[in-house]
Formats: C-alpha cells, sequence, structure tokens
C-alpha cells in the first residue's frame, strides 16, 4: 500500500530483539482466540493446500486508544473549551501506536515461527504478513481448510483458531481465518405491482417548491430548493474538499456524469473532468465511457449516483474518489446471502490514515450485516473511524435499505441470529453502528418529507417494478449506546412501550443520526437516464450539505465541522426539520415508530442549511 508500510526485514528484526529488548523466551501455551462455525451452504472438502499463500493481517494492541477517545470528544463538543482543535495525523498515530512491549512481544513470536518479512499500518497497530497456509497453521495452531460454497466458490479458512496465552491481551484480531467473504447484489424483483404514484402521496403546495421537486425523479435543483442550499457562493472552494468511497469495482464514469450534469447543473460541467481518483490497493479507475463488461455485471450504478449527486450540490469543490479493490473478513449470514458482499474499509483507512490532508468530509454508502463482520474487526476498524473524527473529518455512512431487517429487508426468514440458535431478531448494519460515524437515513416527499418506504412489488416512475425499501434503522449489539445519546434514546425506547422487545438491544448504540432524500433520483447510467433509490442516495446528498457548511464555517475562521454527533446531539439538532410520519417494516414487522424529535428511522431529521450553519458558528 503506497505510504502506509514499511518492510521490516528478519534480520533487523532479530538485531531489535536481542539488543533493545529482553532475551528470546519461550513461548507460553497456545489457547484457543477464536471460534466460528463454517456457514450453512459451504461444505468442507478437506485440508488446504500447505504451499498456498495467504496475507494476514494482524490487529496488535492500540496503546491509549481511550486517550484519543477522549481528545475525539473534547475537541468534537462544541461545549468544551477545546472545541474544533482536531489533531494532526502525527498527533494520531503516537496516541494509537502500541507500546514497545507489544511490539516486541509480537515481533518475537513472528520470529520463532519464521516470519521473513512484514510492513505495518501508519501506527504500528496493524502488522500485515505473506505466509504460506503450513507456515499459518503452525503459527495460529490452527488448521485451514479448503471450504466450498454449493455455488462452486472456494474459500481457505480455519474454523478456530490460537495465539500464546501471553499474546491474547496484545492481538486483538487476525484475519483471514474465521471469514467466508464474497461479494453478493441485493436483488429488486417482484412478481406482482403496486400503481404510481403510492397512495396517499400529495404534491408539495408551496410553488418555488413544487417547481423544483417532483416524485418522478429529483434532482439537484430540488435538493437545493429543498434544504435552502440554493443561491449559496462558495467562498473557500479550494480549501474545503469532498471524498466518497468506492468498492466492489464500482467507478464513477465521467461522460455519463457530464450528461447528466450538462442537462440538471450545466454549470458544474467542468467537474466531470475535474474530480480526482485516489486508487488503493488495485481499485479501478477510469476516464472512458463504461464498458459492455461493467454494464453486463450492473457495475458503476452506484459510483456514478455518488458522483453527480456530489458535484451537482457543491461544484465547484474539489471532489475525491476514494477507488479500493481489496476485501475484508467476514462471516456471513442468511439475509446476506450466505456469506454477504462486504467493503475494503481497513485496506482503505490504512491508506487514508497515512495521508497528512484529507477531504473534510467522506460519504460511504456501503454497509453489511453488523453480525456478518466479527466483532475484533468490526471495533478496531470503528477505531479507525475515531481516528479520521479527531483528525476533524467527517464520516458519514449510508445507514441502510431494509429498515429493521438491513441486508434481509423483510425476509423474516432470513433475520436470524449467527451464533448456531437462529433466534429471530433484528438485523443492525455496520458501519452505522460505529459511534464514531454519522448514519444517514431516507425520506421521500417533500411537504411534509416523511421517513422513506416503498412496498415490495411497487411500480416507481421509470415503470419498472421495485422491491421492498425502508430508511435502515437499528441498534447495535457490538456498540454500546455512546453518552452522546443518552438525552433522547431511552426516552425513544421507553416511547415504545414494549414494542418488538427483545428483537434489538435497547442499550446499543442508536441510527441514523440524521436523513435527507432517499427516493428515485435522477441518475445516468450507461448514457441514459434513469432512477435510484436508497440511503446510498441520501449519503452524498448529506455530505454535500455538511460540506458547504463547512465552506461557511473555514471561510469566517472557524474550524470544520469534523465528528458530527456531540454537536448534532447537543446542539445541531435544532437546524433539522424533525420527521413526523412514515413508515419502516423490516423482517415482516412494523419496524421501529417514526416519531416527534429522534427516533431510530430519520435520526433528527433533514437539514435546514442556513439554520446549521448559525448553530455552527454559534450564533
Amino acid at each position: 500500500m503506497r505510504g502506509a508500510s514499511v518492510l521490516v526485514t528478519v534480520a533487523v528484526l532479530a538485531q531489535s530483539l536481542l539488543t533493545n529488548a529482553s532475551p528470546i523466551q519461550s513461548r507460553s501455551a497456545y489457547a484457543v482466540k477464536e471460534t466460528h462455525r463454517a456457514p450453512r451452504r459451504w461444505v468442507q472438502l478437506g485440508r488446504a493446500p500447505r504451499e498456498k499463500m495467504l496475507n494476514l493481517h494482524i490487529g496488535v494492541k492500540q496503546a491509549q486508544f481511550g486517550e484519543l477517545e477522549r481528545h475525539l470528544y473534547e475537541v468534537s463538543d462544541p461545549d468544551h473549551s477545546r472545541y474544533g482543535q482536531h489533531l494532526s495525523h502525527e498527533e494520531v498515530n503516537e496516541l494509537i501506536k502500541p507500546t514497545d512491549e507489544t511490539l516486541e512481544l509480537v515481533h518475537e513470536w513472528l520470529l520463532i515461527n519464521g516470519v521473513e518479512t512484514l510492513s505495518y499500518s501508519p501506527a504500528k497497530d496493524w502488522i500485515n504478513i505473506h505466509i504460506d497456509v503450513e507456515s499459518a497453521e503452525r503459527l495460529l495452531d490452527a488448521e485451514y481448510y479448503t471450504f466450498q460454497h454449493e455455488d462452486g466458490t472456494e474459500l481457505i479458512r480455519a474454523p478456530k483458531w490460537s495465539l500464546p496465552k501471553h499474546l491474547h491481551e496484545h492481538v486483538d484480531a487476525i484475519q483471514p481465518t474465521t471469514s467466508f467473504m464474497r461479494a453478493v447484489k441485493k436483488a429488486d424483483v417482484a412478481d406482482s405491482s403496486i400503481p404510481w404514484p403510492p397512495p396517499g402521496y400529495t404534491p408539495p403546495t408551496d410553488p418555488v417548491l413544487a417547481a423544483a421537486c417532483t416524485i418522478n425523479g429529483t434532482t439537484p435543483d430540488c435538493f437545493a430548493t429543498l434544504y435552502k442550499t440554493k443561491g449559496y457562493v462558495q467562498k473557500v472552494p479550494g480549501l474545503n474538499h469532498i471524498g466518497f468511497n468506492n468498492f466492489l469495482s464500482e467507478v464513477p464514469i465521467r461522460p455519463d456524469t457530464k450528461k447528466f450534469l450538462e442537462r440538471y447543473k450545466p454549470e458544474a460541467v467542468p467537474g466531470a473532468a475535474e474530480y480526482k481518483f485516489v486508487d488503493i490497493a488495485g481499485g479501478p479507475s477510469q476516464d472512458g465511457p463504461i464498458t459492455p463488461e461493467q454494464v453486463a455485471d450492473d457495475l458503476c450504478v452506484e459510483a456514478n449516483l455518488d458522483v453527480q449527486t456530489i458535484i451537482g450540490m457543491t461544484y465547484p469543490m474539489p471532489v475525491t474518489a476514494y477507488s479500493t479493490g481489496s476485501i475484508p473478513p467476514e462471516i456471513p449470514d442468511a439475509g446476506a446471502g450466505d456469506p454477504p458482499g462486504n467493503e475494503p474499509y481497513l485496506v482503505w483507512l490504512n491508506h487514508v490514515l497515512a495521508q497528512p490532508i484529507l477531504p473534510q468530509v467522506i460519504s460511504t454508502s456501503y454497509g453489511d450485516d453488523e453480525q456478518t463482520v466479527p466483532e475484533d474487526y468490526a471495533k478496531r476498524v470503528c477505531n479507525g473511524f475515531a481516528q479520521l473524527g479527531a483528525r476533524g473529518i467527517s464520516i458519514l455512512f449510508a445507514s441502510g435499505d431494509g429498515g429493521a431487517g438491513d441486508i434481509a429487508g423483510n425476509d423474516a426468514s432470513a433475520c436470524i441470529s449467527n451464533d448456531g440458535k437462529n433466534t429471530f431478531k433484528f438485523i443492525a448494519s455496520f458501519p452505522p453502528s460505529c459511534p464514531y460515524v454519522t448514519a444517514v437515513g431516507a425520506t421521500q416527499a417533500f411537504e411534509p418529507e416523511v421517513a422513506a418506504y416503498r412496498p415490495n412489488n411497487s411500480i416507481g416512475p421509470d415503470g419498472a417494478v421495485h422491491g421492498f425499501y425502508a430508511s435502515g434503522s437499528g441498534f447495535s449489539e457490538y456498540f454500546s449506546r455512546p453518552s452522546y445519546q443518552d438525552f433522547v434514546v431511552p426516552n425513544y425506547v421507553k416511547s415504545m412501550n414494549g414494542e418488538h422487545a427483545g428483537l434489538f438491544n435497547p442499550n446499543g448504540r442508536a441510527y441514523p443520526d440524521i436523513s435527507a432524500q432517499g427516493l428515485y433520483f435522477q441518475i445516468v447510467w450507461n448514457a441514459n437516464y434513469q432512477v435510484i433509490s436508497g440511503t446510498s442516495a441520501s449519503t452524498p446528498l448529506m455530505s454535500s450539505v455538511v460540506s458547504l457548511v463547512n465552506d461557511a464555517l473555514i471561510s469566517s475562521g472557524h474550524a470544520p465541522l469534523g465528528f458530527l454527533n456531540p454537536w448534532l446531539y447537543s446542539k445541531g439538532y435544532k437546524g433539522f426539520t424533525d420527521i413526523l410520519s412514515g413508515n419502516n417494516g423490516g423482517c415482516n414487522t412494523t419496524g421501529f415508530p417514526v416519531t416527534k424529535g429522534w427516533d431510530a428511522v430519520t435520526g433528527f431529521g433533514t437539514p435546514i442549511f442556513p439554520e446549521i450553519v448559525k448553530l455552527a458558528r454559534g450564533y
């Protein structure tokens, strides 16, 4: 990975161990560190070939993450004297780097087991090694097997792995071991139809809003009118940047973006040629039209949605398109298709955490069922988002499109636990469940806006039949409720009067935090005008509004908003329109209710740009 690691040879490592540390001690007895059952639909074929090479990622214990978290909350709390005094990337790395003792013990273990080379993440809290199966089995006291999915896919995995007992407190995670990962797309298929427009829809009565907005396909002019960014002239576009993530071979297409802007934002047409690619771990980038292969695989829809929404809202602000080509570990679950798709957050994180200068806002429209991601891995990735927040970067994630069911949507049979018990429950989404990111839900309609909800078998304005869709909502099972939510979430749970008790964790981090429009955005894909829905549309839209707020802040001598949530839950919510109605659903239930104030469907609601600017400036 460019700029993110350094190689250490075994000779240098040995010299360091012999001169700067205690003599190499015989290792302690091994004990099991993690186990996970192979998922259904996978068959164990036999032991993996001994010579097969693996890329192992070793998550080494971060020395002072608690101290980093303290800094994060102080610089993000508008009532604290340090508000806005964000840390540099060097300061962040210094806080979370492992102790010398931890690194020496891990290095010792690797050296004893014959590891020849290794590479580091920027803070040395991840160690990466290239190793054959035979050596990995010795290293982890594990047995790697070849598993075959019913569709023919084969993976090499170890359902159980161990470490010397004295290393358990020094190593958080190692992958791939228990992961069964591959990308799976969610189909949008229906057998019968519900007519368009949806029953109960009322067009806006405000003539300005009615002229700009239609449910037949929303556009940048509608968003600017609705959220009152229209007419705002950026003052420091060269100092204020926005970025967005692309995974799973998604890449934005410049000719499509140009065609979109020619119709919906003519003054922004140069932006189609100006946004910058940053390729990570072999991620794709291209300047030409979409290829027949990409069309056949339905690629570039998500990337086009992101770039067209962002440029349509923020031009001439510089835009960075991150393109990451690797994949992270994960464990499968029923709703996501045994196993589900996932994105390489760690690969991307290690890259951006090594960069001294980053966009002030980064939008990500991807996520997974929380239970598909090993908990130790999820927590380490979440810690990486905290590192970015401490540096003043706003990280926004889509909350999901399946209501309380996330990937399972309204399929109750897939809303089951992944612990072998198959317990019926609501399914949380990660990374929205991470307390250090801002999760974005979705709305629809305009006067008033309501929670986004589309029943299965619905005909859209494009004449096509679409599947179930509802603003992603939920409570984490991995992350406890952060203190910034203590004034709203317990009251919300209490107001449910026991509804759905036992199906979710009432003490977990709740999401979404805020929302934006998310039904039937106009886009151009493969040179054709189309519509698309999802919180994956809401998130680049909300990120664009936050970036415009940052422009107003930076131009008046203020720091950018950074990690939004402490400000949002203490003051910023006053700059959002509360969403009071709409449906949710998921797992073939009613899902979570939409209520006055914060709720687990739309958060605090949708942005009012001028009010947010006033609040952020302290007026």
